[in-house]
Parts: structure tokens; sequence; C-alpha cells
């Protein structure tokens, strides 16, 4: 599985706005902050929204602290999706949130 730290995450955002960020964190957590431009998808939900997924393009990853995006990213790997998984999650985060 590929990763990434959160400074890498935030230097890749920053060259690349275009980029897809899957935060599988609750709804209630989100609510506290999120990177911006990530799209929500509960890790509970994800198996239920793979139509919603590109497979076309690359995705990060993100949680908490990196354990329930690691699942996610193993998960939609075996599905033959492209991810990467934000080592560190959003405790390590530094960046903006919205």
């Amino acid at each position: 599985m590929k990763s990434m730290t959160t400074q890498e995450v935030q230097e890749f955002i920053k060259n690349n706005p275009e980029a897809s960020l899957i935060d599988v964190r609750e709804t209630e957590e989100v609510a506290a902050g999120k990177i911006p431009g990530a799209v929500n998808i509960p890790l509970g939900l994800l198996e239920f929204r793979l139509q919603d997924i590109d497979k076309s393009k690359e995705h990060i990853m993100i949680c908490r602290s990196g354990n329930r995006s690691g699942m996610a990213s193993r998960l939609l790997e075996e599905r033959g999706y492209n991810v990467i998984n934000m080592d560190g999650g959003m405790l390590d985060w530094e960046g903006d949130t919205e």
C-alpha cells in the first residue's frame, strides 16, 4: 500500500489542486474539520459507495490517525482502485481545514 505523510499530502495538494481526497471518518468527526475539498465517505459505507469513486483517478485516503484510511485503502486496492494512505491522519495534519 502506498502512503504519504501529512506534510507530503499538504505539498501534493498544493501542487495538484484537483487531487481526490476521501475522508473515511464518521460524519460527526468530519464536522469538527476536514481538509478543504475532501469528500466524506464513512468507512462503514465505503463498499456501498464504490460507484461514486472514479476508478481512473488516484485517491488520497484520510481518517483520524491513519488506521481506518489504511483499511479503506486495502479495500479499494483489492477492487482495482489507485489509492494512497495518509499516515498520521488528521491528528498530524497541520494544514488548512474547513
